[in-house]
């Protein structure tokens, strides 16, 4: 009986270990896998966080090897720049990096570096270079609105890329940025690193730095500036071209009231602040981009010329007046946009200088934006009968008067035969009217007289520098000249008769202001005798009085010429008052015929708007040279009268005030019923 009971009991322990057995097994196994995963997972990251390590700092060397050398940071390495000044001492363009006056934040109103931190970088004094909580607002704000929309650079960033980095969009170079601005954190403190940004940011114009910004823009240095200017700079930073408060003023002030807002949102200003700095719009001197850059590219090729090639920065005091600049461009496009279309004429350009050749004006086209080909100065065109002074002037310095008669008939010179503009002839004609109706026939028998080659030498000596050829054509006006060229000699009359050369620098300066060149006389001395000049001037205030010029007339005394290239592609109007020199060109680039359009018409109307509103308020004055005119007595080799000594000597006292032309009313009668310009060559 004992050993059933010892057999029971040794069962039980047996069934009992099983079932705990059973009942333990099961979790030993996962504990141990789990722990031997964990250690390889530890083991692992530690490997890789080297390796990772290892090919950052690999990365880091390779893209670090060629970096700028960050301890020059102060420097500007740069091209010299080209300042340019209108007479009244105002910005009238700058070429090359424009750098102004280095500033600190002492040295500038609090608002314009708080404009600055509020349109770029708000967490600017809080970050380290690198602004991971703006990073991912501009990577949100982006993924919104399907496409790049907002950056995530900070001041920093921007700054190591100015200073040392190319433009270019590379995963070299935003890595090089990263440690540069790394670098600038930890070798500058904040205030030194926003100063460097606002001196070196570009802000369009060719200006870098917030002090050559503001005095490019407003005309005056940074720490001049209010806050609504200070927004405006800031808000170029986005887009310096497109936000040009010169080229595009609505653009500029929709972007500085953005930036006006943000400085609310970010506490530096309250809503009244935005809202008075706002109000002070059109205070500022913005320099209107495109005006006079016509101009002002022809005066950079000038310092060229003079200086040769420069390393300084230059600041030139140019010729340029800025109302008469207004003036000739507001009615050049007035009248293109009136008249040009239904004349079929497309282009014009307009000089005015002073009798000394000071160019006070110019415009090489209607639209500069649209075209920066100048027409004044490198458009070489035909002038028509806008030569003949010098053709004229040739004849009087051989002897010839204004009242000299010649026969005005139909001519043939070596199987040549020049018409008259409507085909009309007068018989015997003074010289005096021959020239004021621009009758061709005429002008090449005072060719024919003296010789082409001397028509040429004098045109040259008056300042013609083109090539001329010596032709009998040449009388009327076939060898091409340069707008520029042609007003400048017409000056020659203007002043005198003493020599002109055109010009539009007074005075160029470099950075430390000594004077590297100072204009001192405009010409060499006297190219036309007293008495010459009074015969040309004679005949040129003819033309204008009651000759083919007649539209010109500004209500005081002047003198020009009209021209009229072969079927209208060229149509000129060139003339003077005793205080400015003025010429005028009509056509189209590709010389193609325009609806009739002559000198007498749309040149002249031009001449005539542009003078009478740059002469309002001052006084007639004679014109030079003119003050006292000699009688004289020639006799006429083809037979003809000079129309009297005593009327003569009383039209040259000023007696007969209704015909100071000097023609007989007929004449000038007759001349109103077939009025216009007279074609310049051979039918």
């Amino acid at each position: 009986m004992a050993r059933p009971n010892r057999q029971k009991a040794k069962q039980q322990p047996r069934g009992n270990g099983r079932q705990r057995n059973d009942r333990a097994a099961p979790p030993r196994k996962p504990r141990k896998s789990g722990r031997r995963w964990l250690r390889r997972l530890v083991v692992w990251s530690l490997v890789l966080a080297i390796w990772l390590g290892v090919a950052t700092a690999g990365v880091i060397v390779y893209y670090a090897h060629d970096i700028p050398d960050v301890d020059k940071v102060a420097e500007a390495t740069r091209k010299p720049s080209v300042t340019l000044l209108a007479q009244d001492g105002t910005v009238l363009a700058s070429y090359g990096k424009l750098y102004g006056e280095s500033v600190s934040l002492e040295d500038v109103p609090p608002a314009l570096p708080r404009a600055v931190m509020a349109a770029e970088d708000r967490r600017f004094y809080s970050h380290f270079g690198v602004d991971p909580f703006g990073l991912a607002r501009a990577m949100v704000a982006n993924v919104r609105a399907g496409g790049i929309v907002q950056g995530g650079s900070t001041i920093t960033q921007q700054l190591a890329k100015n200073l040392f980095l190319t433009p270019e969009r590379t995963i070299k170079r935003k890595v090089q940025e990263l440690i540069l601005a790394f670098w600038l954190e930890h070798r500058f403190n904040k205030d030194r690193i926003l100063a460097l940004y606002l001196n070196r940011v570009y802000l369009g114009a060719g200006t870098y730095g917030v002090d050559a910004a503001a005095r490019r823009y407003f005309g005056k240095p940074a720490s001049k500036v209010n806050l609504y200017e200070s927004a405006l700079l800031a808000g170029l930073l986005k887009a310096p071209s497109r936000y040009n408060p010169a080229s595009d003023p609505d653009a500029a002030h929709e972007r500085a009231m953005i930036v006006l807002q943000d400085m609310v949102e970010a506490g530096y200003i309250t809503e009244a602040d935005a809202r008075r700095a706002a109000s002070r719009r059109g205070q500022g001197q913005a320099v209107a981009a495109w005006r006079g850059r016509y101009f002002a590219d022809w005066v950079l090729g000038e310092v060229r010329d003079y200086l040769g090639y420069h390393s300084r920065d230059l600041v030139v005091r140019t010729t340029l007046d800025r109302r008469l600049q207004r003036l000739a461009e507001a009615n050049l496009r007035k009248l293109l946009a009136e008249k040009g279309a239904e004349r079929d004429a497309r282009q014009a350009a307009l000089v005015m200088m002073t009798p000394n050749g000071s160019v006070r004006a110019m415009v090489g086209g209607r639209d500069y934006r649209e075209s920066q080909f100048n027409r004044a100065t490198q458009a070489m065109r035909q002038p028509g009968s806008a030569f003949k002074p010098f053709v004229y002037l040739a004849g009087m310095e051989d002897g010839l008067t204004p009242d000299h008669q010649m026969e005005d008939r139909p001519i043939r010179v070596d199987g040549w035969s020049p018409d008259n503009y409507a085909g009309r002839y007068h018989g015997r004609v003074t010289l005096r009217e021959a020239f004021a109706r621009s009758l061709n026939s005429v002008a090449v028998r005072v060719l024919q007289r003296v010789g082409a080659q001397k028509v040429a030498e004098t045109a040259h000596r008056l300042g013609i520098s083109a090539d001329l050829k010596a032709h009998p054509s040449l009388a009327l006006g076939t060898s091409e000249v340069s707008l520029l060229e042609l007003t400048g000699a017409y000056a020659v009359f203007a002043n005198r008769g003493n020599a002109v050369f055109p010009h539009g620098i007074e005075e160029i300066r470099d950075s430390e202001g000594r004077v590297l060149y100072r204009r001192q006389s405009s010409g060499t001395g006297r190219v036309v005798q007293p008495r010459h000049l009074q015969r040309v001037t004679d005949l040129l205030r003819a033309n204008v009085a009651w000759g083919t010029g007649k539209a010109a007339a500004p209500g005081r005394p002047a003198a020009g010429k009209t021209g009229t290239s072969q079927d209208f592609r060229d149509a000129w109007f060139v003339g003077f008052t005793a205080e400015l020199v003025t010429g005028v060109w009509v056509g189209n680039d590709d010389g193609r015929p325009m609806d009739r359009v002559t000198g007498g018409s749309l040149p002249a109307q031009l001449w005539h708007r542009t003078t009478v509103a740059a002469l309002e308020g001052q006084p007639p004055q004679p014109l030079p040279g003119m003050e006292i005119r000699v009688a004289e007595s020639t006799p006429s080799d083809e037979g003809g009268g000079d129309g009297g000594l005593i009327s003569r000597i009383i039209r040259s006292l000023g007696g007969d005030k209704d015909n100071r032309s000097g023609e007989p009313a007929k004449v000038r009668s007759d001349f109103r019923e077939n009025s216009g310009e007279y074609r310049q060559h051979g039918r």
